[in-house]
């Protein structure tokens, strides 16, 4: 639920501070949430193979409404502690959905259908940062609700107007709901194998990204929970610019590999910038120029990987990069919070060096010999 997080993010140092957890403790919230995520995404993607996309995207989207709610009118640390990991259990509908835009597009057609998709998210992060901005006055459990009453109303129109898409339901062959040889063995398809590996070092470097940027907003720029909302939201509206007007016309200019190979060398350069930049208008522009290139990137991996994907597997496929992506969550803030103790800045060095093997990794894809042999 793009819009649920993007509304929660400006929000983490105050819930952090109001429970009394230390850094430490805010690391293993955000651990949580990824490893339960990495066990239950295979599942539900495999289950969507079985059963259908329609009743797992229910029920994931429903137990996401649910987990805000609990963390809404959280006693306890320990119960929002519980509410982050029902959250990640129930964390299947984006490879859900992307299985259902490989459903319905052909397979030249991916790259548009997983932008939109991903401008999905643009419009989560324009609207849910805006919508935190004019709530954080109102106390914590404010914007809880919010995130819980969006993922509700999501919940019933997936009920009400999103038919089946899956086609070849029973025809994935019975086995293990979560298989850690398969998660293993999907490394084995060259293809399939190397992007997973990108999407992994790719998550780590994002994620340490990620939890790097709040504090050293606060400590480096000064800014306040609300400057952080509005750059958030400016950030939603560059990504969606670039999902609606750019993805599609440079997949079909250059392809979608060597498209993927570029963004990640220009969101290497970034962050490499950032960890020199420490005046808030030049922070920006290196910010402005993240969403332009790094919202590409994860649209960009799902239609690699779906296009050297059998149909009867594409909810498997999405799910099992779901769980490499929820690896990297749990070592990027870590690997964050250990380089921050160091250097606040230094998280965003590390970043761009998690890019480089990336961006070199992704030669090897774009070796003719590196094609469909597939386990999948």
């Amino acid at each position: 639920m793009p819009w649920a997080m993007a509304l929660l993010f400006p929000f983490f140092i105050r819930i952090r501070k109001s429970f009394g957890l230390s850094d430490f403790d805010n690391g293993l919230l955000f651990a949580l949430f990824s490893l339960c995520q990495f066990v239950s995404t295979p599942i539900i993607g495999r289950l969507s193979d079985k059963y259908g996309r329609r009743p797992l995207l229910i029920v994931s989207i429903a137990g996401t409404a649910v987990s805000f709610f609990m963390a809404a009118f959280a006693p306890s640390a320990i119960f929002l502690f519980l509410a982050r990991a029902l959250d990640g259990i129930t964390a299947g509908n984006i490879p859900v959905a992307s299985a259902v835009i490989s459903d319905t597009t052909a397979p030249k057609d991916r790259a548009r259908g997983f932008g939109i998709l991903g401008a999905s998210f643009g419009f989560g992060f324009i609207f849910g940062p805006a919508i935190s901005a004019f709530t954080i006055g109102f106390g914590q459990s404010v914007p809880f609700m919010i995130a819980g009453v969006i993922s509700i109303i999501a919940t019933l129109c997936t009920i009400l107007f999103l038919p089946e898409t899956n086609t070849h339901m029973g025809e994935v062959s019975h086995g293990k709901l979560f298989d850690f040889a398969h998660l293993i063995g999907a490394l084995k398809d060259k293809m399939v194998g190397m992007t997973l590996l990108i999407s992994l070092i790719y998550s780590t470097a994002f994620s340490m990204f990620i939890y790097a940027f709040q504090p050293y907003s606060v400590k480096v720029l000064h800014l306040t929970p609300t400057q952080i909302s509005i750059i958030f939201s400016c950030l939603g509206i560059v990504g969606l610019l670039s999902q609606i007007f750019l993805l599609h016309r440079l997949t079909q200019w250059f392809g979608v590999k060597r498209t993927f190979s570029s963004a990640i060398f220009l969101v290497m350069c970034v962050f490499t910038l950032l960890f020199f930049i420490s005046s808030y208008v030049p922070f920006l522009i290196a910010l402005t120029a993240m969403g332009l290139f790094n919202t590409p990137i994860g649209s960009l991996i799902q239609t690699i990987l779906s296009q050297e994907t059998d149909a009867n597997s594409q909810g498997t496929i999405q799910g099992l990069n779901t769980s490499y992506v929820s690896i990297g969550q749990i070592i990027g803030p870590i690997l964050g919070g250990a380089f921050a103790t160091q250097a606040i800045g230094l998280p965003f060095l590390a970043a761009a060096a998690c890019m480089c093997m990336c961006f070199f990794a992704s030669f090897r894809i774009l070796m003719p010999g590196y094609h469909k042999e597939s386990a999948f």
